[in-house]
């Protein structure tokens, strides 16, 4: 089984070469652009795209062969992903270009990556950590995209393939509740709190605030220094969020690797549309839009892949207001979780979580839950979810 990866490497390019990577980014871009306004909008196959404009955009925007068939297909695969949002397709910037094996290649020897641009075919020098280099070693990637970065830095996205193993046996299911106080409560009890993050994202929000009126307003040096503050800041919260994401997923996969384990999450999908709905202050707004759960989960996923473990997602429905232990509603307020029924209480992060575990054992070990039985299917992303709860044992 094989998982593709895609390493983001940074390139060192020369004066020269840049203004070269300049010029071969504004005219893909400029030949999506065109192609996009040329064939009517509901032809999303790239081999019609190609069809109908190939020698147009070749001779209009000095595209290499590969590149103008690589600027058809970025055109239909954006239609695609488009159509399925019911959205058009309006523009394309020009920050990255697809390149494919025969206008792309990656040189060991030297650590340079050969790139096809307006000019012809330039080596360009990689500036790479120790993590990309061993994913590199000994590996002849075919596919590849040449980025510019909002810091104005460029960069090479190459696509790898990476043998992954078979997945586990499961013998349990660890379920993983998502939350904004706590970014993630296992049933096993592990917690990650989310105030530091908080914290951040508020501090963050006021100086941006603060910036952008003084970028606004005040003398022309005022408004300069404060946008370049701006852009200084920009993307570190970000960073930061990912960092701890990836730090997250990585604890929770190695736990259900060692405990040959399956890891169940909510399947949170549609969650911002429905809390935005409801009336809330500004403040409350801001901090749940930038709730990065999509992200976490997508970092369990690919971790997943790679070390066998398998993900599956169960309907988020009562999850935090059923007891774990008799499986009747019971009461929760704020971080409290109290039964009615049989009387136990705790954490409601924690329930939630071992209600999750619960729902994942009833679609995946062989012998269910012992408590639940539900039918398996996959989502629009295709993991494995449970739509319905069916039953009650």
């Amino acid at each position: 089984m094989e998982q593709l990866l895609t390493l983001v490497c940074k390139l060192n390019p020369t004066p020269q070469q840049v203004a070269q990577i300049e010029a071969i980014l504004k005219a893909f871009a400029d030949a999506c652009n065109y192609t996009n306004e040329q064939v009517k909008p509901h032809v999303t196959s790239k081999t019609t795209i190609q069809n109908l404009v190939y020698q147009d955009v070749r001779s209009l925007f000095g595209l290499s062969a590969n590149l103008a068939v690589r600027a058809c297909a970025r055109v239909g695969a954006n239609r695609k992903t488009a159509k399925q949002k019911n959205r058009p397709v309006k523009f394309f910037k020009p920050t990255s270009a697809d390149y494919d094996a025969r206008i792309f290649a990656f040189i060991e020897k030297n650590w340079t990556v050969s790139l096809t641009l307006i000019e012809g075919r330039e080596h360009i020098k990689l500036d790479v950590g120790n993590y990309q280099r061993g994913k590199l070693k000994g590996s002849k990637p075919t596919s590849a995209q040449l980025c510019k970065h909002r810091d104005g830095s460029y960069y090479i996205h190459i696509q790898i393939k990476d043998e992954v193993p078979e997945p586990l046996k499961p013998t349990n299911v660890i379920g993983v509740d998502f939350g904004r106080r706590d970014i993630a409560v296992t049933s096993n009890g592990d917690k990650w709190d989310g105030k530091q993050i908080n914290e951040i994202r508020d501090r963050y929000a006021k100086t941006r605030a603060s910036l952008q009126q003084k970028a606004t307003k005040g003398t022309r040096s005022t408004r300069r220094r404060a946008r370049q503050i701006l852009q200084q800041l920009s993307g570190r919260e970000r960073r930061f969020q990912q960092w701890l994401n990836h730090q997250i997923s990585y604890r929770i996969i190695q736990k259900a690797k060692s405990s040959s384990a399956i890891v169940a999450i909510e399947n949170l999908t549609g969650i911002r549309e429905r809390t935005n709905q409801q009336p809330r202050n500004k403040v409350e707004r801001r901090r749940s839009n930038s709730w990065s759960f999509y992200q976490l989960r997508s970092f369990l996923e690919y971790k997943g892949i790679k070390e066998g473990v398998e993900v599956i997602a169960v309907p988020p429905a009562y999850t935090s207001q059923t007891c774990h232990q008799c499986l009747h509603i019971g009461l929760r307020s704020d971080k409290r979780f109290k039964c009615g029924n049989c009387g136990w209480h705790g954490d409601a992060d924690l329930n939630g979580a071992k209600m999750i575990s619960l729902l994942g054992q009833s679609v995946s070990l062989p012998g269910g839950s012992g408590y639940l039985c539900c039918n398996l299917s996959t989502d629009s992303s295709g993991l494995l979810q449970s739509p319905a709860l069916k039953g009650w044992g």
